[in-house]
């Protein structure tokens, strides 16, 4: 199950079998001003995996906020997702976010990355 708003996701899985895991995730996001990196995305995840409560903030610059799905993913994987499994992998809800961070923080394309984030 999973639900967008603009500034919102949540997405929920129920395990099918003992092998299966189970996780109630929700991410918010704004745009915020990061005094170093300038404007960007602050997300917020919090929510559990596998009955473990998870709560982390991650700020992404305007340039790199689109990555949002691979830095989500990773912090749940430490609260004990599967390896195999990724928050994008709801292309549906991931594309609407996807556009909605864009709208957000008025990118267009071709806008330029910073260098020192392709390193």
């Amino acid at each position: 199950m999973a639900i967008f708003e603009p500034g919102h996701l949540h997405i929920e899985r129920h395990a099918l079998n003992k092998d299966d895991f189970s996780y109630n995730l929700c991410i918010d996001y704004e745009v915020t001003t990061d005094p170093k990196e300038g404007k960007g995305m602050l997300f917020k995840l919090h929510g559990s995996i596998e009955g473990k409560d998870l709560k982390e903030e991650f700020f992404l610059p305007k340039d790199q906020a689109f990555d949002f799905a691979r830095h989500a993913t990773r912090i749940a994987q430490k609260y004990g997702m599967p390896k195999t499994a990724s928050i994008g992998s709801l292309h549906k809800y991931y594309d609407e976010m996807f556009e909605d961070v864009r709208a957000q923080l008025h990118v267009k394309s071709g806008d330029p990355v910073k260098p020192e984030h392709l390193e």
